[in-house]
């Protein structure tokens, strides 16, 4: 019989308060003390960093969560059906959920099991997304959550994994291909992942989208610093930095900055660090690598997996592209 819910949740949140803070700190540590210093870009999303993202999902130079959207809507149907039952649905990074609703309320009695790091997302997707499915939220990062989704697998059932929002535009090229080998091995023949990737398209367009005019996009970024200061014990003035956005066309990649606008000194107290800025020294925070749609089709290739549909969205250009496990 599964665990409860709440259970798991709890259990979670004693583990990441021990071990994931220790990560934390030791990754702080090593980013900060690289040439180009940089931040993990998985950091960002504490409780008020996931919260200024949901926040960011609706502003009007976001299209990309609504293309996203837009296809899942459309397409849930046929995804659902290209998935043989009985199937439980996984979903890495999951948020809140509501994006999957269009496929799982097409899955009669699937099993959803939401990933997230945001007890308060996941508490959200259990209550809102309990109509359409049973609902066993982890509180866990990526592969450690597919481990513990896997272990419930029951007998003859398949697998269908969501890798939704163009998050696989977060890792560098090489370290995404690392990671959908790992899924692989998770799965079994048979088994399915959905993953969207966000195509390349004008850069001002696509600039506008990590920068807007607002000022969320930054808070989000700038969180970060304040996510240092309240768990590790940092020392970081968050007004002496500033939010950058840049396009590097040889990578195909927006880059996002934290820019120092003088020359300062940090000290971080978990992770024995002090370290030290000049004006115009940049912290780099994370990457949103963009695609064609023919790289999708490489991709699964070299990682295991065979794609059977692409659906393109061409208001905002983006892919959702289904594989499955060779």
């Amino acid at each position: 019989m599964p665990v409860s819910a709440s259970s798991r949740i709890n259990r979670a949140a004693d583990f990441a308060s021990d071990g994931l803070l220790r990560g934390f700190a030791s990754d702080v540590r090593t980013g900060l003390s690289k040439p180009q210093k940089e931040l993990h870009s998985k950091y960002l999303y504490d409780e008020l960093g996931s919260a200024l993202f949901e926040a960011i999902t609706h502003l009007p130079e976001y299209e990309l969560t609504r293309a996203d959207e837009r296809l899942l809507e459309k397409h849930g149907k046929e995804i659902a059906r290209s998935i043989p039952i009985p199937a439980s649905v996984i979903e890495l990074g999951s948020g809140t959920g509501q994006k999957t609703r269009h496929i799982l309320r097409e899955m009669s009695g699937a099993r959803y099991f939401p990933i997230d790091v945001s007890s308060d997302a996941l508490a959200r997707c259990e209550h809102e997304l309990a109509e359409v499915a049973e609902v066993y939220p982890l509180q866990q990062l990526y592969l450690d959550g597919m481990a513990s989704a896997v272990a419930h697998r029951r007998s003859h059932e398949t697998l269908l994994v969501l890798f939704l929002g163009s998050t696989i535009g977060n890792f560098e090229r090489p370290c995404a291909l690392e990671f959908l080998r790992d899924l692989r091995r998770c799965l079994e023949p048979g088994d399915a992942l959905l993953v969207g990737a966000d195509l390349v398209k004008a850069p001002a367009r696509m600039l506008l989208a990590y920068d807007d005019p607002t000022g969320v996009t930054a808070a989000f970024d700038l969180n970060l610093l304040g996510r240092i200061n309240r768990e590790l014990g940092g020392n970081f003035e968050l007004r002496k930095f500033e939010h950058q956005a840049l396009w590097n066309d040889p990578e195909r990649r927006i880059e996002m900055h934290l820019r120092s606008s003088a020359d300062q000194t940090v000290f971080i107290e978990a992770a024995d660090l002090r370290v030290s800025f000049v004006a115009g020294e940049t912290i780099w925070t994370e990457s949103s690598h963009k695609f064609q749609p023919a790289e999708m089709s490489n991709m699964a290739e070299q990682t295991g997996f065979r794609v059977r549909t692409q659906w393109v969205d061409h208001e905002w250009p983006f892919v959702e592209s289904l594989w499955v496990v060779r």
